[in-house]
């Protein structure tokens, strides 16, 4: 489950990572203790997407007038089908740098993985497009968790002073125990900002809390008219379904192994339409997800990324082609599959007609996107 920006800011703010002064509003108020007196300020959409500097959801604001005028636009705006609620209304800072500092789930090796970029503010996946040597990626044993001393070290590989070399590691180190202590599957700082006084404050917070695990955290569950409309139809069958901007569908059984596959999609050239997770309870609803997925007329084809431990591949082999049979697939369908059932699932798939079979996830996504520039 997405927090919003300022719900991770504020999980920020009580474990002492430093965030903008400001404060998050539903309604235009004169209150100059918390924005009007540190003017400019930044004017920031809450909605649980992408894209809202695009979508005209960040304002950057010199004057009270503005301040009003541009409220009042934002807060009419709908990004992505989701209609603007609430505005976080926040200190401009004076920035001399820009970082990137996150962490995911790397679910096939059962490992969390730490990230850092100096090329921060940008998103990471682009970036992993882009300009992959400019992510540090390190694996760390859950059970060995969080070493100081090699964290530090990579973060010192950035070329910073050793004072905001060890400010950045400190921050490393608390958000590794929120993303541990909140079983997220991001925690994310982008960009986490070095300001003209060599100041480390997080001006951008992106953490989502496994959905397995929000039972534990009542305070941040939703209410469906925060979710685009597919969000909210594949939740009401405990898919967890993220609407994205590109057109490749993924699917995949494991937020980490789904995190890899957009990682392999975007390396590659091209831009995912999702995030689908068919694991744990709900590996048996291929058919499903392939609905919801092609739900998305933007979507050209489908990338489905199978490791079968405790989800079997047999079964979700079974739920893909019953959606070929039934006439449901309509796009070209590429599957990576290995594990638990997968030689069994590879054969159903086949002789279901698909053609596209792979056991290394790398050759399907780059097969992906060959098939894509053919379209």
């Amino acid at each position: 489950m997405k927090l919003y920006e300022f719900e991770g800011k504020k999980i920020l703010k009580e474990h002492s990572i430093p965030v903008p002064r400001g404060g998050v509003y539903e309604e235009y108020s004169i209150d100059r203790e918390s924005y009007l007196s540190n003017i400019p300020v930044v004017l920031k959409a809450q909605v649980l997407t992408g894209g809202r500097g695009k979508a005209g959801g960040i304002k950057l604001v010199d004057t009270e007038d503005e301040v009003r005028s541009s409220f009042e636009h934002i807060l009419k705006l709908k990004i992505k089908g989701l209609q603007v609620k609430k505005i976080l209304i926040e200190e401009k800072l004076d920035v001399k740098h820009e970082l990137y500092l996150g962490y995911s789930i790397l679910r096939s090796e059962a490992k969390i993985v730490f990230m850092i970029s100096k090329e921060g503010g940008m998103d990471i996946e682009d970036l992993a497009r882009t300009n992959p040597e400019a992510i540090i990626k390190f694996p760390i044993n859950i059970i060995d968790g969080f070493d100081k001393d090699t964290i530090g070290d990579l973060v010192g590989k950035l070329g910073f002073a050793n004072e905001i070399t060890l400010q950045i590691t400190n921050i490393a180190e608390i958000l590794y125990g929120i993303f541990t202590d909140y079983e997220c599957d991001v925690a994310e700082i982008n960009p986490l900002v070095i300001t003209d006084d060599d100041k480390l404050i997080a001006a951008d917070a992106r953490i989502s809390i496994y959905d397995e695990a929000i039972y534990k955290h009542p305070e941040y569950q939703k209410e469906e008219d925060t979710y685009t409309t597919l969000e909210t139809k594949a939740r009401r069958i405990n898919l967890g379904y993220v609407e994205m901007d590109g057109n490749i569908g993924v699917t995949g059984n494991g937020a980490g192994l789904n995190m890899a596959t957009l990682d392999i999609i975007t390396y590659f050239g091209g831009k995912p339409a999702n995030f689908l997770e068919v694991s744990g309870r709900t590996y048996h609803k291929a058919k499903e997800a392939i609905e919801i997925i092609l739900s998305n007329p933007n979507v050209k084809i489908i990338f489905g990324n199978f490791f079968g431990c405790i989800s079997r591949c047999d079964v979700i082999a079974e739920g893909l082609a019953a959606a070929i049979k039934d006439g449901i697939l309509n796009v070209p369908l590429v599957i990576a599959m290995r594990g638990t059932g997968s030689e069994e699932g590879l054969k159903t798939l086949k002789n279901a007609g698909v053609e596209e079979l792979y056991e290394d996830d790398i050759d399907a996504g780059k097969r992906v996107i060959e098939i894509l520039k053919k379209l």
